[in-house]
């Protein structure tokens, strides 16, 4: 919507504003799919939750910082798609749609989770990816249905031992966080099929040859001394991914003789700054 149309909007009343946004919702959609992605909407219209059969509701891409209380009346939600938002807390409300199992809610700015959120026992893929988490929130161990895990590009450090209790998970994806080692809460997760680690700060990789279900693991872009051992059949993405394992031990000891070389360099001029 360009800023003209912006400053349309702008005149009119908020009933019919919301009108002039989304339409008249009168009918249930045949596909019990309702889309009103990208429609700069500040608040979710309320005629929206009164389609009890809904299964998929699509709010990407507009302005929502809060829902109304009336969404729990959509009992047969299956997804909800929030990303692209405002949110800085996840309305309780949403904690209270019992056949969740899809949750978007990428590129707010969420930091922290409510305890309820444990209550979606139903929830199988959940998406946090571009918010502004600093610890990774440990409700989601909670989640038991838990099978794929996006949080990448936040500012976690470490993942919490609590994890592996999601033995339903198959996929998790942490790329872009502050991650200083390979997470070892990881290591007892036999069961998971990819792991997604690209961006992040890892030095070193342990051996990942243990862990039976792995299909794929990406590590690219961090600064690795080595690539993860993996067994037979396992993708890599990322530095010596198709080398050999004594390939690697050799451009491993030369990059860490290089990277000792430069911080002897400049431990003179550190000194000297002193």
């Amino acid at each position: 919507m360009g800023n003209a149309m912006r400053g349309v909007v702008a005149f009119i009343p908020a009933e019919r504003c919301q009108r002039f946004l989304v339409g008249d919702l009168k009918e249930m959609p045949l596909d019990r799919t309702l889309d009103l992605s990208s429609r700069q909407l500040r608040r979710l219209p309320v005629a929206a939750c009164v389609f009890d059969e809904l299964v998929k509701l699509y709010l990407s891409g507009n302005n929502l910082s809060t829902l109304p209380a009336e969404l729990q009346g959509l009992r047969k939600l299956q997804l909800l798609a929030l990303d692209f938002n405002c949110f800085e807390e996840l309305p309780a409300v949403v904690c209270r749609l019992p056949q969740l199992s899809i949750l978007y809610l990428g590129n707010n700015r969420l930091y922290h989770l409510p305890r309820e959120l444990r209550e979606l026992k139903e929830l199988s893929t959940l998406w946090l990816e571009t918010n502004c988490f600093t610890v990774f929130p440990k409700v989601v161990c909670e989640l038991s249905n838990l099978k794929t895990l996006h949080l990448g590009y936040n500012q976690i450090r470490s993942l919490p031992k609590e994890l592996k209790r999601l033995e339903e998970l198959r996929s998790i994806w942490l790329a872009g966080n502050q991650l200083a080692e390979f997470p070892p809460v990881l290591l007892e997760m036999h069961f998971l099929a990819v792991i997604d680690v690209d961006r992040n700060r890892i030095r070193r990789f342990p051996g990942l040859s243990h862990m039976q279900g792995l299909k794929l693991v990406i590590y690219d872009h961090n600064p690795c001394v080595n690539a993860p051992v993996v067994g037979e059949g396992v993708r890599r993405v990322g530095r010596w991914a198709d080398s050999s394992d004594d390939e690697q031990e050799d451009d491993g000891s030369k990059a860490a003789s290089e990277t000792t070389a430069e911080v002897t360099e400049v431990q003179p001029e550190e000194e000297h700054n002193i």
